[in-house]
């Protein structure tokens, strides 16, 4: 067998062992499933399992990590991008290509995503993901603008971050009806406008009139 045919081999049994468990979280939970478990569902045998993984903790560990270690790829090509870059996009009402491609990353790794990220997930990886987009997104965003900021950073990061990331998960719990571009759209108007702007309880021209 050709290494070719060998790696697709393993990416395809890996990605039925994450089908599993992902089917399994969402049905029992985390803590509930058991290595059998995961092997019955994904018709596989146990030494195949212990091949990949130590145990189901590493399992979910690989997973999150593979996760974690692509989206940053994806947030990576904001680094090229200045400033004038993310006023163009925004005045022609269209999102940065990037948010694009972190929503449709999210759409293609959904039934994962929306497990991981909800009731029955695992809580430490949220912070692993708002750490991870705060690393490569809010403070390569914050370096480009140089300004002085009106609330401390560590504030306006939790904050952000902490809002997009209830964005994500309300779009993955309510089935990814919004297409990935118009999700990164409302994503990048809420960043632009802020609350009372994108609420519609402040104009534009109130804002320019109140602006020192």
């Amino acid at each position: 067998m050709s290494l070719n045919n060998t790696d697709r081999r393993i990416r395809r049994t890996k990605q039925m062992i994450r089908d599993a468990l992902t089917e399994l979280m969402e049905d029992v939970g985390f803590d509930a499933i058991t290595v059998r478990d995961l092997t019955e569902k994904a018709d596989i045998n146990r030494g195949t399992f212990y091949l990949h993984y130590k145990d189901k903790f590493d399992l979910l560990e690989q997973c999150e990590r593979e996760v974690l270690d692509e989206l940053a790829q994806v947030q990576g090509h904001v680094e090229g991008l200045q400033l004038e870059n993310f006023y163009e996009h925004f005045n022609r009402g269209e999102p940065l290509p990037f948010i694009v491609k972190l929503f449709e990353y999210l759409k293609e790794n959904g039934a994962f995503m929306r497990v991981i990220l909800g009731p029955k997930g695992d809580p430490l990886f949220q912070v692993k993901l708002k750490e991870m987009l705060a690393e490569h997104l809010l403070k390569h965003m914050v370096k480009k603008a140089r300004i002085e900021m009106a609330v401390p950073f560590d504030y306006f990061k939790a904050y952000v971050i902490s809002a997009h990331l209830g964005v994500i998960q309300e779009w993955l719990f309510r089935g990814m009806k919004e297409s990935p571009k118009e999700i990164a759209m409302t994503a990048f108007k809420l960043t632009f406008l802020g609350p009372r702007r994108a609420a519609g309880l402040i104009s534009d021209e109130q804002n320019e009139k109140n602006s020192p």
